[in-house]
């Protein structure tokens, strides 16, 4: 079976790909276990040598892979450079972590007690649409320092980069088998995944819907799972903020990547007694956001990835909204910025849109802030912004959210851990972290009797 890749701006086709099934899947497994014993004995010093030539080659097509990645999903082309620029900065710190995670020794009665990172085998990587190239690199990175062999699976929608990065890990001198890059449906190529009994691990990034799935298929196996699922953050501003500074940077945290970003901060609460104020900068700042072709060095703002997610995004915002955006006419899946007056109870502020809308909504004080904030069933991230020290910490600490920023809407960084509470998923991905979730601990005792 065929799969039509779509530019999402133009609506023409980019590749036409062969589908992996079942079959294909089992082998692409099996080339990874052949491959396993062999890479987790490289030494450390080599390992991290091929990582950084891996990250270096990114560096080198940095460019061709922003292109793929800006017509393949329909991101700004400026964006789509920052996030290879990340790419290699990943692929470059978990080449200088290969020989920084490791055991430790353990005082006891005796004899010696001693413990060892071993790799898990072969893990499944199950990426989405919205930053493919990104967030596959944040689980390679971690899975190949452990010394894992992978087989990555793109999203249907969104695949080249994917298989462009498989290349560039064999011309890296990575191996082959080591990394297997699968084409396929979800409920083929990733189920077959999530339940083949040699696959030791599922790290997953996608829907909280999908996420359980995975859990439930994993049991079967008792697999490993990290998952980084939907996010309904909140971006709480309080009356001593900033608001000019803050209604400036608010449009970015939801509109960026046209709003297909699990970390948006989708809800923005603002304090009442600055409500109309802050309102009146965030229109005027949402009207700024250049909408348009991905390929133009100014565009802030492309299309959705599809003509069905764009039904989706638009069933969520009923009667007339308190501003919205313009698009481009013509072809494409475009949908304008639209900012829309809620409460909390309201479905566009309860369920994640995953698209270019966000809810304001007032609150009256820092308990009913924190009150609002935490009324949902995800946690994923969130910004703070005020000027009080004080007040910045305690809701910070109030907040049921992984990642949090004051003053400040950057959720991502190559050295600190991201992920989530509660619905948006469990386990950490980037930084020191995500070594641990790509690794067992084994205990030794050794006797000096």
């Amino acid at each position: 079976m065929t799969l039509t890749v779509l530019n999402p701006a133009t609506e023409e086709p980019l590749a036409e790909l062969e589908q992996a099934d079942v079959e294909q899947t089992d082998a692409a497994v099996e080339r990874a276990r052949t491959a396993f014993p062999a890479w987790r004995d490289v030494a450390p010093a080599d390992r991290a040598r091929l990582l950084r030539r891996l990250a270096t080659l990114v560096e080198e097509h940095a460019e061709e892979l922003a292109r793929i990645e800006s017509q393949n999903v329909g991101k700004p082309i400026a964006g789509a450079r920052g996030e290879v620029g990340m790419v290699a900065q990943v692929f470059h710190f978990y080449a200088g972590a290969v020989d920084k995670h490791h055991g430790e020794t353990i005082p006891v009665a005796g004899g010696v007690d001693m413990t060892f990172r071993e790799p898990l085998g072969v893990v499944g990587l199950i990426v989405p649409w919205n930053f493919p190239l990104n967030i596959a690199s944040w689980k390679l990175g971690p899975a190949l320092a452990c010394g894992n062999t992978v087989v990555l699976k793109p999203a249907e929608l969104t695949p080249l980069s994917a298989l462009r990065l498989g290349e560039l890990v064999l011309e890296a001198g990575i191996p082959e088998g080591v990394v297997n890059v699968l084409v396929g449906p979800g409920a083929v190529v990733g189920r077959r995944l999530v339940e083949h009994p040699h696959v030791a691990k599922i790290g997953f990034t996608g829907s909280t819907e999908v996420g359980r799935r995975v859990m439930e298929g994993a049991a079967g196996t008792i697999k490993r799972v990290t998952l980084e699922l939907g996010g309904k953050s909140a971006n709480v501003v309080f009356a001593d903020a900033d608001l000019g500074r803050a209604a400036a940077a608010a449009p970015y945290a939801v509109f960026d990547n046209a709003g297909q970003d699990c970390c948006a901060r989708s809800r923005i609460l603002v304090e009442r007694s600055v409500y109309d104020e802050f309102l009146g900068y965030l229109v005027e700042a949402t009207r700024r956001v250049r909408v348009g072709d991905p390929a133009d060095e100014a565009t802030e703002m492309g299309p959705l990835i599809s003509a069905a997610h764009r039904e989706t995004v638009a069933s969520f915002v009923e009667g007339e909204p308190h501003f919205r955006g313009d698009v481009p006419s013509g072809a494409g899946f475009w949908y304008p910025a639209t900012l829309v007056e809620a409460t909390n109870d309201d479905r566009v502020a309860r369920e994640e849109v995953f698209g270019p809308v966000a809810a304001v909504i007032p609150f009256e004080d820092e308990a009913d802030a924190v009150r609002i904030a935490n009324d949902t069933p995800y946690g994923l991230s969130g910004s703070i912004w005020t000027r009080d020290g004080a007040r910045a910490l305690r809701v910070a600490r109030a907040l049921d959210t992984g990642v949090l920023s004051i003053n400040s809407n950057s959720s991502v960084r190559v050295t600190t851990p991201f992920g989530g509470f509660k619905q948006s998923g469990f386990g950490r991905e980037l930084g020191m972290h995500a070594l641990s979730a790509y690794s067992e601990v084994k205990n030794v005792f050794y006797s000096t009797d």
